[in-house]
């Protein structure tokens, strides 16, 4: 059977992740791409790695016949898709890939986004898509919220390790490498060649990062406490890929055998014998997360270490994730695509 799908959205990173995925979907075929700045355009012209695809041209939102739709992604900018997705039919499936619906406490949407929810309702019915611990709800939700990419990889970290109660809650520090297309496509200063060719930086620090606002509500709902991490996230001069290094205080032999445990059926958490080191290089253009441990030189403490590529298991290989599970198909269709290498 056939499944309909719509990408709204579809000029962004994101949307043309989601193409470059479903191009190999067995069943899923793209019947409307929307981008409004480029409606009118083929797909190919304002991507041009796509140009060999058959693919509807991008048109404005209001304009696509969602009649015949399965299900629609939505890669669209943060505090836009509480509008669009608010417009859509009442029984379309939707995976929203923007910050919109992660938040389920409309308070805390207010706090990291600064300003208030206007789709309430929607953001009590929307699912929390992190898959692998949420795999039941997505199933049966009619929306489903992807995780930011930064939150994805901590959560990859800790999940496992908070719920089974094998770390001090209190000694948390994430520090993260993330590539510059989790920036998206549009124009900025800092993001021009010459401005982040050759050098890094550190961005909202102190706290401000609004993926905090997923650790906060994911971890400290695990714990049964509040729990509050440390999280300094890196701008790096490569384009795809996050590669977090979590101190944590914890037996290292625990922890490993813990995350080990964890994650063994998963198809796509993959955890690298212990000592060993992830490298974004080893997950590039692919779905699969790599997972390190490593004892520190300080009795008692150790490094967990993941590496995701942001664009794909941290954003769009992560929404078609969930749409497989949403649409009844194989959870890994279209996703088994090997690492990107050299």
């Amino acid at each position: 059977m056939t499944q309909n799908i719509a990408i709204l959205g579809a000029s962004g990173y994101t949307g043309a992740e989601l193409v470059r995925l479903i191009a190999t979907h067995p069943s899923m075929r793209i019947t409307a791409l929307s981008g409004d700045r480029k409606a009118g355009m083929a797909m190919g012209d304002v991507f041009p790695h796509l140009r060999h695809l058959p693919l509807p041209t991008l048109q404005k939102i209001e304009e696509i016949d969602f009649s015949t739709v399965d299900l629609a992604f939505c890669a669209l900018p943060h505090a836009t898709s509480q509008a669009v997705i608010a417009a859509l039919p009442g029984d379309l499936r939707v995976v929203d890939l923007s910050a919109d619906f992660r938040l389920r406490d409309p308070a805390a949407y207010e706090k990291w986004y600064g300003k208030p929810h206007s789709a309430l309702e929607l953001q009590r019915e929307a699912v929390y898509g992190l898959t692998e611990f949420y795999r039941e709800q997505i199933r049966a939700a009619r929306l489903v919220a992807g995780t930011g990419c930064n939150a994805a990889a901590g959560q990859y970290a800790l999940r496992p390790l908070i719920s089974a109660g094998v770390i001090d809650l209190d000694e948390i520090v994430i520090d993260l490498k993330a590539g510059v297309s989790g920036a998206g496509r549009s124009l900025k200063e800092n993001l021009l060649h010459a401005e982040l060719s050759g050098g890094t930086m550190p961005y909202s620090a102190g706290g401000t990062h609004r993926h905090l606002g997923e650790f906060d509500q994911e971890f400290s709902m695990l714990a049964g406490r509040e729990v509050q991490v440390q999280f300094t996230p890196h701008l790096m001069p490569f384009n795809r890929g996050i590669l977090a290094t979590v101190y944590v205080r914890g037996d290292a032999g625990q922890i490993h055998a813990t995350l080990a445990s964890a994650y063994a059926d998963e198809p796509f958490l993959q955890v690298l014998p212990i000592g060993a080191l992830p490298s974004t290089r080893s997950i590039a253009g692919s779905n699969f997360v790599h997972i390190g441990v490593v004892a520190d030189r300080i009795a008692g403490r150790a490094l967990v270490i993941v590496a995701l590529d942001n664009l794909t298991k941290g954003s769009s290989g992560q929404a078609l994730q969930n749409a497989n599970l949403m649409l009844g198909n194989d959870e890994t269709a279209g996703l088994m695509l090997a690492p990107v290498f050299p």
